[in-house]
């Protein structure tokens, strides 16, 4: 939570110039504390819907141990479901027209499993439309994860993503570009995101929207962008959300496939297998047995490099979400904060 700058101790200038938050007295005293509401736009197929959803809400809740937050999962109807997943949505799903009649502090708008790079013929490109653009004048800040974000800089910037030769798989280390930007304070300037998709938008596309990058990778490529207001649109290409095991459980369902003629060649996450995983892999490969993957042998030679900076970076969101949120969560910011420099950088 924020410092009060109770006095005029010099210290506290000092400290706002490097990027972190200071609040004055007559701030601190005028914020209304109440529960956050964050919705969760969860895109990803039947497969993944609820793993998808520990995913987040793990991070949320790992996040920040003071504020009281209720995250609202809801979907769009035109994605095809199954009879299971769409049980799981009536019963414990908001609908958008809820959450809009009565408000978000914030949004989350996960990935999705797409063959098609054609945007415009998806069956929910209106649908996304309308909730991106309504969250953009009525939540304090949105997340866009991997295709969200190509999503968004697609329909609002004109920014056609880019078919990559191969996946980009692994965990790859990232550096933070801009160090004063309160979403990025107190982490460390290098660490490291797990990647996997096909396709990407590159440094030049985010600055020729007038993106602000926070945080990229050689490798890897932009992770996270910020909007021209540095807090509106928080973009990433990574997914800092996933779990230990997901990259793994990805690589073991194309190794299947690969088993059963399925697929030709399988890419090996980058960075991510140790020696010793490697060599269960390679034992496995020389009699492969669909039916006996050695998916826990695996599992205890892999670490986890990413954990505790998603929690860093989530939790600087959700703190600036808490100090520049009206009290009326219908409502997008309290009163004297500016929508075109919200954290008045």
């Amino acid at each position: 939570m924020p410092l009060i700058a109770h006095n005029g101790l010099p210290s506290f200038e000092r400290l706002r110039q490097e990027g972190q938050t200071v609040l004055a007295p007559e701030r601190a005293a005028t914020q209304d504390i109440r529960a956050l509401h964050i919705g969760l736009l969860n895109l990803m197929p039947d497969a993944a819907l609820e793993a998808t959803e520990r995913q987040f809400f793990r991070l949320i809740g790992d996040s920040n141990k003071i504020a009281q937050l209720h995250v609202r999962p809801f979907t769009v109807p035109e994605l095809e479901r199954g009879a299971e997943a769409k049980a799981h949505i009536a019963k414990y799903y908001d609908t958008f027209e809820t959450l809009k009649a009565e408000g978000l502090d914030a949004l989350i708008v996960t990935g999705a499993n797409l063959e098609n790079d054609v945007f415009e013929t998806l069956p929910f490109w209106d649908s996304l439309q309308e909730i991106m653009d309504w969250a953009w004048d009525n939540v304090a800040s949105t997340i866009t994860a991997c295709m969200a974000t190509h999503f968004v800089m697609h329909f609002r910037h004109g920014q056609v993503r880019t078919r990559l030769p191969d996946k980009r798989l692994g965990v790859f280390k990232s550096r933070v570009r801009e160090r004063s930007h309160p979403i990025v304070q107190g982490m460390n300037t290098v660490f490291d995101v797990p990647h996997s998709r096909y396709s990407e938008l590159s440094w030049a596309q985010f600055e020729q929207a007038g993106m602000r990058i926070l945080v990229n990778s050689f490798e890897g490529g932009v992770h996270m962008a910020a909007s021209r207001d540095g807090f509106r649109l928080l973009c990433f290409q990574g997914h800092q959300e996933y779990d230990t095991v997901s990259l793994l459980k990805e690589f073991r369902r194309d190794m299947l496939l690969q088993a059963q003629g399925q697929m030709e060649t399988v890419p090996f996450p980058l960075h991510y297998f140790s020696s010793e995983a490697m060599e269960i892999i390679e034992r496995w490969k020389q009699n492969p047995d669909p039916e006996n993957f050695p998916e826990s042998e695996i599992i205890p030679h892999i670490e986890n490099t990413w954990r505790d900076s998603a929690r860093a970076i989530i939790g600087n969101w959700i703190g600036k979400v808490y100090q520049t949120t009206n009290v009326d969560r219908r409502l997008q910011y309290m009163d004297g904060i500016d929508p075109e420099n919200p954290l008045g950088l």
